[in-house]
């Protein structure tokens, strides 16, 4: 990860240096003008970096999409709000408003966001999954032929009534193509997160996204060219012929270039693995999603095409987890900065003037509603009933990042004005707003959408239950050992669980973590592979338990470290207090002073989930007692059911039989939660706390404290005499 933050700087200075020197030729050489620059882009990306986080973090607690929140940070912080602003040292503000040019923001600002869109776009072409994607191309492609013919026409139709202009204006062709595009991520996290994305509906979601994204995209290509030849002039008459050969061309780079990387993809993947780094592979992943995207817009289509191509091809190799993966910081660094951008290209008078509310609410309408009624009726089709096609239609509704990007194009490009770019932003918006809580509630309908059982994918689940949490834990790191060694690469995510993707050439395995078992996803024919695996991991668990054995018993080993344990330079009282010591515990058997101790914790606000927190230090004391010589007992457990380590001491004068390892009855306790997933001093502080009470002098004196301030003070005097 380090290497990889050390890479996000060097980009950021290497785009910095580009467009340094692009600004330096642009003003006669004058390094002045370049420091100036250079300075001004430095303060606005700090700002921006985060302005977008912020406005992410608080829409996403009023469970909205992030993008949302970046969005309306832009339009707040913009030339047109906030950042025209008067301050010191910034006479124009820091975010000026650039009158003589077609976005109203730097040169600079648009590279930078240039630069995400590609990043963006190579990135979603990785994350296709290429087989499903193939499976249902037929259902897909029908279905997101109906939701780009029928949300273009509206959306069309929208511009033509209020704009009184023909469908061949270039604004009403923009608008037709900026209501085609779907946002493939908004309706993946949805159908993630209620768990549909292997649902039928679910695939053809995404499937029918693709398509309509790809297709936007390439018919922007045609609507830019369509625009060139019509401000080239020809005498009112249209020029069809020319039109076609752009749009054969547009549709022909794209398939060819598209079946070339899929073919090449096993012969790139091997040059890219050659430089043995995954980092490094990664990063040059990048960088010929960049190459390609150059030679697109060569030949007169939109970069992102070129990037998405690029990932579309790397998709099927075994090495695309892992590039996504190590490209996680790049795009995290970039695609904020992309929607914060967008959203400073709004302008917030024009997009709340009545003429841009009415035109923006009746396209967002026709947006919406021809992405159901174009996904929903072919969806009756394709076997499915009239509650999948609403999921399918609902699913198709979600705008975001193509959209805006096609958007950006068209205000840049000069061909969509700031009204009408204001339009779409605002499409996108309510677009954002209306259809996730829609899908969110057709999807929680327990009812099938389809009218027939559309038969099982080529993929099996094989479950594996264990009898304890830390075997379950051991088996999963030798697993990912054994399948490194074997050559997959693995891609580790989270999703409320631990989920482990793990690819080598066709063979591709999904490993989900569970409490004290694992679940392994995979083909038919590789489940005798899974098993085997899992198998020679047990075996592999069995020897080490055996040669632990024969070497020592955990009993005897125990004993040495009551002994011998010493005191290390460790401050336990930074987790011990007043409220969590009891000089008179009540209970009579080892279970019943576990709990009082553990509702001592409680009692003091101490503990998340008192319940894990039991159950985690019972778990503990099955697999061997905790209670130590000379009348002392530790009982102990990691949990989630914390966020820090927990402490509480407790007084037995009398004594009660804790299963000690000299027999003798325990009279001190010490309980002690440490967080279960996280990194804390749970060790430090079992071996302090045992140091102190290894000296019969201090156990002598703690057994006479007759208050919670004697207790705590005799608890302070030991540990300094050690």
């Amino acid at each position: 990860m380090g290497i990889t933050r050390k890479l996000i700087g060097k980009t950021a200075l290497l785009l910095l240096f580009i467009s340094g020197s692009q600004t330096l030729s642009a003003s006669s050489g004058q390094s002045s003008d370049m420091t100036h620059l250079m300075t001004m882009l430095v303060f606005q990306l700090g700002i921006i970096i985060f302005a977008a986080r912020i406005g992410g973090l608080l829409f996403k607690k009023i469970k909205l999409p992030s993008v949302l929140g970046e969005l309306t940070a832009g339009i707040i912080i913009g030339p047109y709000l906030l950042g025209s602003l008067t301050l010191p040292g910034f006479a124009e503000g820091i975010f000026p408003l650039i009158v003589n040019q077609s976005v109203p923001i730097s040169q600079e600002l648009y590279g930078f966001s240039t630069i995400a869109a590609i990043i963006l776009l190579f990135i979603a072409g990785l994350e296709t999954d290429l087989a499903l994607f193939i499976r249902y191309s037929l259902k897909g492609s029908i279905i997101g032929l109906g939701g780009i013919i029928v949300p273009f026409f509206l959306g069309s139709s929208v511009g033509m009534f209020f704009l009184q202009k023909s469908l061949m204006d270039p604004q009403i062709l923009l608008l037709g193509v900026i209501s085609v595009a779907t946002s493939v991520g908004i309706s993946a996290r949805i159908l993630s997160e209620q768990r549909k994305m292997d649902s039928p509906e679910g695939v053809t979601i995404l499937a029918a996204a693709v398509i309509d994204d790809v297709v936007g995209i390439v018919l922007l290509a045609v609507v830019l060219g369509v625009i060139n030849i019509l401000n080239e002039g020809h005498g009112g008459s249209l020029p069809w012929g020319n039109i076609g050969m752009i749009a054969f061309k547009a549709f022909g780079v794209w398939l060819g270039f598209t079946a070339l990387g899929l073919f090449c993809a096993k012969y790139i993947s091997r040059f890219l693995k050659a430089f043995k780094s995954v980092t490094v592979f990664s990063i040059l992943a990048l960088g010929l999603a960049f190459i390609l995207a150059g030679i697109f817009e060569q030949a007169g289509l939109a970069m992102i095409i070129g990037a998405y191509v690029m990932g579309l091809s790397l998709s099927k190799t075994d090495i695309s987890y892992v590039i996504q993966e190590h490209l996680h910081p790049l795009h995290e660094f970039f695609v904020p900065i992309f929607f914060t951008v967008m959203g400073m290209m709004v302008n917030i008078n024009t997009l709340f003037s009545g003429k841009v509310l009415l035109i923006g609410i009746f396209y967002a309408l026709a947006a919406i509603i021809g992405k159901i009624i174009g996904g929903g009726i072919p969806s009756l089709f394709m076997k499915f009933n009239k509650l999948g096609a609403l999921r399918i239609g609902l699913g198709l509704v979600p705008r975001g990042e193509v959209a805006l990007i096609i958007a950006g194009i068209g205000l840049s490009s000069g061909a969509l004005g700031e009204e009408l770019f204001g339009v779409a932003v605002l499409m996108v918006l309510l677009a954002i707003l209306i259809a996730p809580p829609m899908l969110e509630k057709v999807l929680k309908i327990d009812a099938s959408g389809t009218k027939e059982e559309l038969g099982e994918r080529n993929l099996i689940t094989t479950p594996f239950d264990f009898p304890s949490e830390e075997m379950s834990e051991f088996l999963i790191r030798n697993i990912l050992q054994e399948m490194q060694e074997e050559g997959f690469y693995i891609h580790t995510m989270e999703a409320g669980e631990r989920i482990y993707q793990m690819r080598k050439e066709e063979t591709f395995i999904t490993m989900v973590e569970g409490e004290k078992s694992l679940s392994i996803t995979s083909r038919i024919k590789d489940v005798g592979f899974v098993k085997t695996m899992v198998y020679e991991s047990l075996l592999q668990l069995h020897e080490i338990v055996n040669k632990l054995k024969d070497t020592a018993k955990p009993e005897s080993l125990q004993k040495d470290l009551a002994k011998e344990t010493e005191a290390a330079a460790f401050d336990i009282f930074k987790y011990i207090d007043l409220s969590c010591l009891n000089v008179d515990l009540k209970s009579d058997t080892k279970e019943d002073v576990i709990r009082e101790m553990l509702k001592i914790l409680s009692d003091a606000g101490k503990l998340d989930d008192p319940e894990l927190c039991e159950k985690a230090v019972f778990e503990r004391e099955s697999t061997m007692s905790t209670g130590m010589q000379y009348g002392i007992a530790l009982p102990h457990g990691k949990s989630t059911g914390v966020t820090s380590l927990k402490a509480a001491v407790g007084i037995k004068k009398t004594g009660l039989d804790f299963g000690s390892l000299d027999g003798e009855l325990s009279s001190i306790f010490i309980m002690i939660i440490s967080p279960k997933n996280t990194s804390g001093p749970h060790i430090q502080f079992l071996s302090s706390i045992s140091a102190i009470l290894n000296s019969e002098e201090a156990r002598n004196s703690i057994l006479k404290s007759a208050s919670k301030e004697s207790l705590l003070e005799n608890l302070r005097a030991y540990s300094m005499k050690k």
